[in-house]
This record gives structure tokens, C-alpha cells and sequence, in this order.
């Protein structure tokens, strides 16, 4: 008689997520195996190799009040950025094609081996060449917020612009747009990023109580135009100097800040914001500084430093 016939139980393909089940700090991040997603009609997938980190996912993840203002529940996926390469085109997508480089934004989640995205309703644009994925993958969020809080307040030669929060991961394509543009830049940090705000083209002041004073003492003309990157310091800095508030904008301190200073966000950046970012980076006209780059096993690393808010650029998290 021979051999009894082994019974296989077929399993489907599987591939690796960010996943956390609960609101919290970096230790409820999960890099867990999940059922590998399929393009379907209208959709591409994407074989990510490259996740940009943004305070806003650790916001996400550790405030369900933050989470419900972007319809995300738990359980979900986590991260917001994403470069890598279409491997999977659904009937009727088009646009792209197998192969392409490619980076974009799927909120709450982009950390993970592959994403399936719908263009146009999410975002997904062709990586240039000469562009690394790495970089493409910190550009959506970060890019877009920069352009758009910069637009809002028309920064042109000759101004003098506060910008706060400059070395942070928006703030180093706010200083560096705003110098493109003709302006000179007061940058507020902490002393430990001075000389890598210089670098950038910014003239360092320490954020915190006396603020207006010190910029009073760095810019004796006077300020034209300020964005506020981080909360409200700079935005009221910049009101103590009469600065007109329709040329300050803050990003981060809710639909109606006080004063008639305008609130602004990646939503309100122009339609080719990007292409001009992508073209000043191929142009050696502006540098995206990262900060460090963590394999994705290290995700709670990843996040620890990027919610410190003392990292000079920004933090990419590798597949």
C-alpha cells in the first residue's frame, strides 16, 4: 500500500503592514502580515519601497479625536507618504503603466509592502528621473503644506519672511521656497539647529517667550510676511510686529486662528506646487534634508524620533 496523501491547505499570499488596533504612542505600532492587496478596476497597486514620515501620522495614531477629523477608526493601517514602483494596473485605470516610478499620498496607509491607490481621488504622481524614492517619499505632505503656507502670504524680493518651525520637516521647504522666491527668512528652532538652518539660507531664532524681541533685534526693518509652522508663537510674533494678517498663515493652529491670520493646508497648495518642488531638486536649487532612514522592522524607532520634534528634516521609514 502506499504513502497515505498529504492533506495542503492552500494559503493566500501575504505581505507586510503597519497596523495598530488602538490610539497610543509608538508601541502600538505592529508590523504584521496582512492578505496581499490586488488592483482592481480603476485602481493601481504599488510596491512601496519608501514611506515619509509627518507629525501628522503620529498624530493620527495617538488622538482619536485627530483620527476622526480624517475618518480613520481603529484598527488601521499607518503613514501617509509613499514612493515606489506600479506593479499592478486595474482595467480602466490609466495614466499609468507597470513599471513607472511613482510617489503619493494613501492616508493611513502608505507603510506597507504594497498600496493599492484610485487616481485621481488619491494622489499619485510620476517620480522624475534622477529623484530617489527615498526623497520622492517626503514630498506630498510636507511639500504640499510648504507651497501651500507660502502662497497664502505672497513671500516676493525684498520681504523679510518669519517663518516657525523651520527646521522641522515642513519648514525646510518653507525656508528654502521662500528664499527661491526673493525673500530673505528668520527662521525659529532650537539652538542645537542653527547652523543647519544657515545652511538652508535662514537666519536662526530661538522660539519660546521674548520671541518678538529677538526678531525685533534681527530684523530692524521690520517683518513682511510670516507663516507659522507649529502653532500659534510665531503667527502672534508676527501680529506683535504689524504684520498685516493676510500675510501670515499657520498650518497647525486650527480653521480659525485669532487676529484674521490665514489658516492654510497641503489641500490649498496650486495644481503643479509639486512639479515645481520636483524641478527646483533636479534644478540643485533646494535640498531635502533627511534626517535618517529606518528599515520598516524599525517603524516605532522611525517614530519616536520623528515625534520628538527635534529632527532636522525628515524621517523616512525604507521597505
Amino acid at each position: 500500500m502506499g504513502p497515505s496523501p498529504v492533506n495542503c491547505v492552500w494559503s493566500p499570499p501575504v505581505s507586510r503592514a503597519v497596523i495598530y488596533e488602538a490610539f497610543g504612542g509608538p508601541e502600538v505600532l505592529e508590523l504584521r502580515e496582512v492578505p496581499e492587496p490586488h488592483a482592481g478596476p480603476g485602481e493601481v497597486r504599488v510596491r512601496v519601497t519608501a514611506a515619509g514620515l509627518n507629525p501628522m501620522d503620529w498624530g493620527i495614531a495617538s488622538r482619536p479625536e485627530v483620527a476622526a477629523r480624517f475618518g480613520i477608526t481603529v484598527p488601521s493601517g499607518f503613514g501617509s507618504d509613499l514612493a515606489g514602483v506600479v506593479d499592478e494596473v486595474g482595467d480602466g485605470a490609466t495614466g499609468f503603466a507597470v513599471g513607472d516610478r511613482v510617489y503619493g499620498g494613501a492616508l493611513g496607509r502608505a507603510v506597507a509592502d504594497f498600496v493599492v491607490v484610485r487616481p485621481p481621488a488619491d494622489s499619485l504622481w510620476l517620480t522624475p528621473q534622477g529623484i530617489s524614492d527615498e526623497v520622492a517619499s517626503t514630498l506630498p505632505v510636507a511639500g504640499l503644506t510648504a507651497a501651500a503656507a507660502l502662497a497664502a502670504i505672497g513671500p516676493r524680493p525684498g520681504d523679510t519672511v518669519l517663518i516657525g518651525g523651520a527646521a522641522g520637516g515642513v519648514g525646510v521647504f518653507a525656508v528654502q521656497l521662500a528664499r527661491l522666491a526673493g525673500a530673505s527668512v528668520i527662521g525659529t528652532a532650537s539652538p542645537g539647529t542653527f547652523e543647519f538652518l544657515r545652511r538652508l539660507g535662514a537666519e536662526p531664532v530661538a522660539y519660546g517667550a521674548g520671541l518678538a524681541d529677538r526678531v525685533r533685534a534681527l530684523a530692524p526693518g521690520g517683518v513682511n510676511a510670516a507663516t507659522d509652522l507649529f502653532g500659534t508663537e510665531t503667527a502672534e510674533a508676527a501680529l506683535a510686529h504689524g504684520v498685516a494678517p493676510e500675510r501670515i498663515s499657520t498650518v497647525a493652529a486650527g480653521p480659525n486662528p485669532r487676529g484674521g491670520v490665514r489658516a492654510t493646508g497641503a489641500i490649498d497648495a496650486a495644481p503643479n506646487a509639486l512639479e515645481q518642488i520636483t524641478d527646483a531638486i533636479l534644478a540643485g536649487n533646494l535640498t531635502v534634508p533627511i534626517a535618517a532612514a529606518f528599515p520598516v522592522e524599525k517603524i516605532r524607532d522611525a517614530v519616536t524620533l520623528q515625534a520628538g520634534r527635534h529632527v532636522h528634516g525628515k524621517v523616512v521609514v525604507t521597505l
